[in-house]
């Protein structure tokens, strides 16, 4: 197999992998012959242009270059109303007659505008001001979705949208406990717009392409052409293309889209709707600013700017500090917000923060609101702690983030270390809630999970002097904490509270070791062992058990009756050997109720659509994960046929 042989078989199957999301070949087969490809390389000297081995990412960049691009990139104008759109629709077609659209989602990221020439990727450049942008090659080269080589011989132009998936954030964030990223948009924007190509390669990146600037000769008279040729240079291209032909019809595609949203594995902040005919284009022409054959139809508004009035520090169950922001009340997609995320203090340094002083607020992935950055400059200083606001002892720094130690006597992380002992996904012990628990910490001294189980109804009674029903409340909770003592070996770890121990790790922990004492002695290195154990979660499960009061309650904990030993489940059932995906949804079922009973039957439950599903349950209002399981035929269930299934 000759070096380029070689280089077209990887660039083949990787485009089958990150644009198709359907790969012919296991990783393995991948790995071995591209460590055969480095190994001739460094035998021969040689690096073809298109080599997958130029995608790891250089040294580090001293500066940005500013490149200008061969033809002026033009915003959209925007609408925000339907009535607003159908004004737009309706100019348009008073100019020309009836008239194609296409309609396409508007992805939420950084515009890049790559350059090819003779068929090389030459250069990859940011929008900038629409005229000149700043050189991101060696960084957009890392991007696998962004091929190095097409099929065309001449000079092209061709614009997309620098993305990073959902999926990717989290699998990013479980790896990097230390460098949460809040926002997929800044993480694309901030890997890209960054001198070091390794860290745009770490982020697993995608560029969505969706249009054309400067070509010559290329031979494509619509939208609808531009995409075929897009495809055929096995570029990725947007996730929803579908044509309309008036009003109605594009509104109806907008409403699809505004439902199936939250499914998506993106984030978006609207619909762009084009005409599809480059002539008729050329007849309508272009304002200062935008073209006139063009409009993006927003969704509500998720970013806003106000003011930072103040910071508070919330203590976690592990001592970590969390500065939370005050801002002046500000409407942000219907509901008044007047506390955001800021992270750690590092956050707070990064995007030079002041309060008194303005800052740009934005909804994170349509839940958390999160301060971007500041808006202007000026403002009083933002100073970090240097004692705990709650138990007022000195605080250590580990990175970027502030640190309580003094956690046998901090009462929010002694509150907060019992709330999740006690919660559903733990031991869950029903009528512990975060407000009952403050009052067992206050009024009867509880300082441990393990004080919990010398509590006896009459200690717990007057606790629920408001209820009717004391008595029986208290008796509720008794039995509710002694039937805790039966909890599972994976609930119980993750009861634990051990830093970065969610609840799929506590699972894995459960099934290589056995029980807590054989957790208690591992290594290093039988943690990273373990997939999805990282340096850094191994180090704070050391931690933990190297630390006495934990030793201690443990210890307590095993006198009274609490060691659990791991059970393998068993997978004989309805649902044994599959990997099931639940979409829209149920009538009589909660997500995590359907989950638990697929589970009980030996499935196991997947988050995305691909090859390796082998069932979809579909309930209402299911969205992309529908249309994209049967495109791949996998079989799909609605919730009557999935109740038979339960039934027999």
């Amino acid at each position: 197999m000759t070096m380029q042989q070689m280089v077209d078989q990887l660039n083949k199957w990787a485009y089958e992998y990150y644009v198709l999301d359907n790969p012919s070949v296991a990783d393995t087969e991948y790995d071995a012959l591209y460590d055969r490809l480095v190994l001739l390389e460094r035998q021969t000297g040689t690096v073809l242009p298109d080599s997958p081995t130029r995608r790891v990412g250089g040294e580090p960049l001293k500066g940005f270059v500013q490149h200008t691009h061969l033809k002026r990139l033009y915003s959209l104008d925007k609408v925000q109303s339907f009535g607003e759109l159908r004004e737009w629709v309706e100019k348009i077609e008073r100019t020309l007659g009836k008239t194609e659209f296409t309609v396409e989602l508007k992805y939420d990221g950084l515009t890049i505008n790559v350059t090819y020439r003779n068929g090389l990727l030459e250069r990859a450049s940011t929008r900038g001001n629409g005229v000149t942008g700043e050189d991101v090659t060696e960084q957009v080269k890392t991007i696998r979705s962004v091929p190095l080589t097409i099929p065309f011989d001449g000079v092209c132009e061709i614009q997309g949208e620098g993305i990073m998936r959902l999926s990717a954030l989290e699998r990013y964030n479980r790896a990097h406990p230390n460098d949460q990223l809040k926002n997929a948009r800044n993480a694309a924007a901030g890997a890209i717009r960054n001198l070091d190509p390794k860290l745009t390669a770490e982020r697993n990146l995608d560029v969505v392409f969706y249009s054309n600037g400067y070509c010559e000769d290329l031979a494509v008279n619509s939208q609808t052409e531009l995409v075929e040729f897009l495809k055929s240079c096995r570029m990725l291209t947007n996730y929803v293309f579908e044509k309309a032909y008036s009003f109605e019809e594009i509104r109806a595609v907008i409403e699809k889209i505004g439902a199936a949203r939250s499914s998506y594995d993106f984030l978006i902040d609207g619909v762009v709707i084009k005409v599809n005919d480059f002539a008729l284009r050329d007849k309508l022409g272009f304002t200062d600013k935008f073209p006139r054959w063009a409009v993006a139809y927003k969704f509500d508004a998720e970013q806003v700017t106000t003011e930072l009035t103040g910071v508070d520090w919330q203590v976690g169950r592990t001592g970590k500090l969390t500065p939370i922001a005050k801002l002046q009340p500000v409407e942000l997609c219907g509901a008044t917000i007047k506390r955001a995320t800021l992270n750690n203090f590092g956050d707070i340094t990064r995007k030079r923060l002041k309060t008194n002083a303005l800052v740009f607020v934005r909804r994170s992935n349509d839940v958390i609101p999160e301060v971007l950055g500041a808006a202007e400059e000026g403002g009083k200083e933002i100073v970090a702690p240097e004692v705990c606001p709650a138990c007022g002892s000195p605080l250590q720094k580990f990175g970027a983030n502030l640190y309580c130690v003094n956690a046998e006597h901090c009462r929010p992380q002694i509150v907060a270390r019992i709330t999740h002992y006690c919660s559903k996904n733990a031991c869950d012990i029903d009528g512990l809630s975060d407000k009952t628990v403050k009052l067992l910490v206050d009024k009867l001294n509880v300082r441990s999970v393990a004080d919990l189980y010398s509590l006896a109804e009459a200690d717990l009674a007057p606790l629920f002097v408001s209820s009717d029903k004391q008595s029986k409340k208290a008796q509720n909770v008794v039995l509710a904490i002694e039937k805790s003592k039966k909890v599972s070996l994976p609930q119980f770890i993750f009861a634990l509270g051990l830093d970065n121990v969610g609840t799929v790790t506590a699972r894995d922990l459960a099934a290589v070791f056995g029980n807590v004492d054989n957790l208690s002695r591992a290594t290093a290195e039988q943690l990273v062992a373990i997939n999805g154990v990282g340096d850094v979660v191994a180090e704070g499960i050391i931690q933990f058990f190297a630390e006495s009061q934990n030793v201690d309650i443990l210890r307590r904990l095993k006198s009274i009756g609490i060691d659990p030993q791991f059970v393998e489940r068993q997978t004989v059932g309805a649902f044994s050997g599959k990997k099931v995906v639940l979409t829209g949804s149920l009538a009589d079922y909660t997500r995590s109720e359907a989950s638990k009973l697929i589970m009980e039957r030996g499935g196991e439950i997947a988050s995305s659509v691909s090859k390796s599903v082998n069932l979809v349950i579909a309930g209402e209002d299911a969205g992309s994960k529908l249309d994209k399981a049967r495109a791949l035929g996998i079989e799909v269930i609605d919730e009557r046929q999935f109740k038979q299934i339960l039934g027999d």
